[in-house]
């Protein structure tokens, strides 16, 4: 991405804002004043060595975890004492490290759940906007099974687009992807970035945590870098990849050590 396009992204409107936000654990420091600020139609990397903190900070964004300082707000609602059912309304949508389906349900129930909460949020979405969007994703995803069939008939990977399927259907402000890559293929993760593109589409801001570099560094519009509960860095995927401060936290030495 040039210079020029990244700060058209900058120059949109700003959907998420954190700002100086902490969590404790006990003695342990998860978040320590997080500030950053997401925009419509790009992707925000968000990376760092395992226990930096960030599932912790997707969990303080969508409410499962209390904030103890600072602020989070959804365009200009302050939603950090909301709980996490309301911040769903107001546009947040997750996907998890490991699906989290109905597995009880079958596909089309699961599916379902998109559709019912973009219309939640939107009163004035009709069944054929969200049927044409649904014939889209599964296009991209490549999910033609038999809906009436249970979560079990689905591979692992499978499941994980469904869940992304899902989540995009909402029509999420925010979107949250939390390892979307773990466990797939060539072939899934191709799908994966063609449904991010989807959701960019729509204006979403996406936060994307994953540890396959190459795929960050093809998919981010900017990286974020976490450190035990610090933010250490922030900029685009080439100034990151340079940063020595990142190196070193990733390789535990200096770059020219």
């Amino acid at each position: 991405m040039t210079s020029l396009e990244v700060d058209a992204v900058r120059q949109t409107k700003t959907v998420l804002k954190l700002d100086k936000v902490c969590k404790r654990f006990g003695g342990v420091i998860a978040a320590k004043d997080i500030s950053f600020e997401m925009f419509a139609g790009e992707v925000l990397g968000l990376i760092g060595p395992n226990g930096a903190g960030k599932s912790t900070l997707i969990n303080l964004i969508t409410g499962v975890y209390r904030v103890d300082e600072g602020n989070i707000l959804v365009e200009d609602t302050d939603i950090t004492r909301l709980p996490a059912h309301t911040r769903a309304l107001k546009g947040i949508t997750r996907t998890f490290q490991h699906p989290h389906l109905l597995q009880r349900s079958n596909i089309a129930t699961n599916i379902y759940l998109g559709t019912d909460l973009a219309r939640k949020k939107k009163n004035h979405i009709q069944a054929s906007q969200q049927q044409e969007l649904l014939d889209r994703l599964l296009q991209v995803s490549g999910l033609n099974q038999d809906f009436s069939e249970g979560i079990g008939k689905l591979s692992y990977g499978e499941q994980k687009l469904l869940e992304t399927v899902r989540a995009v259907l909402s029509r999420p402000k925010v979107l949250l992807l939390d390892e979307p890559a773990a466990g797939l293929n060539q072939k899934e993760l191709e799908k994966v970035e063609a449904l991010v593109q989807i959701a960019l589409e729509m204006d979403a801001a996406v936060l994307f945590i994953e540890h396959r570099m190459d795929l960050v560094m093809s998919v981010c519009h900017r990286i974020a870098v976490l450190n035990f509960g610090n933010l250490i860095a922030e900029g685009t995927p080439i100034q990151i990849q340079d940063d020595p401060v990142v190196i070193e936290a990733y390789l535990g030495r200096k770059r020219d050590a």
